[in-house]
């Protein structure tokens, strides 16, 4: 899901990028925060353990499964140089889903450099790239080697939102509890298998090549 947000400055998004970990680190911290028992950001709470490790879990699932698209794969072969800068944090639940995504997807890119940024640790940028007023991730931002922003996308995929929208639409009484509207998003995940991010990409990336 694409959203109009304000354009960070390029000197911003350059320095995101310098201060981000590359797939293979931010890969390491997510095993050591669950061999560990902690979380990144300062809820240390057993719910927000609980959620690492079941993230660490989905992450390491859907980088067993998730498969390109060949029309995904043709686009990505021939991109313009540019940045891939994903705004997550381990315990985010649609990180866990989406970021093996876009991480596959930038393997597969000859041109595109891939970086992750904890939200919690860089608020002044995530502030530039809100969801309805909130600070939702995961949130891509590509932009070129000068700086200049390319587009935006995030934090899931249209259908997903419509799940958590819809449920929020509702009378406060009747509203889903947080577990249960979870499930069904993440039962939704598991259906789509990573297609509906990289569909909803491609459109942004055809217009690029």
């Amino acid at each position: 899901m694409e959203s109009q947000v304000q354009v960070a400055p390029a000197a911003e998004l350059l320095s995101g990028m310098r201060a981000a970990m590359d797939a293979g680190a931010y890969r390491v911290l997510f095993d050591r925060l669950v061999a560990e028992h902690r979380t990144t950001g300062p809820d240390q709470s057993d719910e927000m353990l609980a959620y690492t490790k079941l993230n660490l879990a989905r992450t390491v699932r859907n980088e067993k499964t998730v498969r390109l698209l060949p029309e995904v794969q043709e686009v990505l072969g021939r991109l313009p140089e540019m940045n891939w800068l994903v705004i997550t944090e381990p315990w985010c639940g649609d990180s866990s889903q989406v970021a093996p995504v876009l991480h596959l997807m930038a393997a597969a890119a000859p041109n595109v450099h891939f970086g992750l940024l904890l939200r919690d640790d860089h608020l002044a940028l995530m502030d530039r790239y809100l969801t309805g007023g909130s600070r939702s991730i995961p949130k891509l931002i590509a932009f070129d080697r000068k700086g200049s922003e390319l587009f935006t996308w995030g934090p899931r995929p249209a259908a997903a939102h419509q799940i958590v929208l819809a449920n929020k639409a509702l009378p406060a009484e009747r509203q889903l509890p947080k577990e249960e509207l979870y499930a069904q998003v993440h039962a939704w995940y598991a259906a789509d298998k990573g297609y509906s991010v990289q569909r909803e990409l491609l459109v942004l990336l055809r217009a690029l090549t």
